[in-house]
């Protein structure tokens, strides 16, 4: 199981990369279900002037496109960092039973972004939500994508 998790993860990081380079934020994630990709996606929010363009949440806009439903049951989101609050809210109004990030919140804002450093655990607490939450999934290369973001000319934060 561990190294098909490694390869959506890296799925996303590599959605995230190219992001990056079409001067995006280092945000990327993918969807998953029963061993197939439903969605892979890179934040837009640059690119739409949308500041709900984030990477989850274009992800699950496809994914639920691709099957006609709003139900996203039985997936897994990979992504290259902790859902925000919104994204966190996102996944459980699609029933996604499975979170899987790699950098923290705390990363995040750590590189300038206007986090709100509320956890994907406090809020699954508060919600009584049953979601599975598993942090910290290749942390170092999702550290290093924020780095190769950090290195970038015109890069801008949010």
């Amino acid at each position: 199981m561990k190294g098909h998790e490694e390869k959506f993860m890296r799925r996303a990081i590599d959605k995230a990369r190219q992001g990056v380079i079409r001067g995006q934020t280092p945000f990327g994630a993918c969807i998953v279900r029963e061993g197939k990709v439903l969605s892979c996606s890179h934040n837009l929010v640059w690119r739409n002037t949308d500041i709900t363009a984030h990477a989850e949440i274009t992800a699950i806009r496809q994914a639920c496109k691709k099957i006609n439903k709003i139900d996203l049951s039985g997936s897994v989101i990979y992504s290259t960092c902790e859902p925000c609050p919104m994204c966190f809210a996102a996944c459980h109004w699609a029933r996604i039973p499975r979170i899987v990030f790699g950098c923290g919140i705390a990363d995040a804002k750590r590189y300038g972004f206007n986090e709100m450093e509320v956890s994907n655990r406090k809020l699954r607490r508060l919600a009584g939500s049953k979601t599975v939450i598993v942090p910290s999934f290749l942390r170092e290369e999702n550290l290093a994508l924020f780095d190769f973001w950090a290195s970038r000319a015109g890069k801008a934060a949010y």
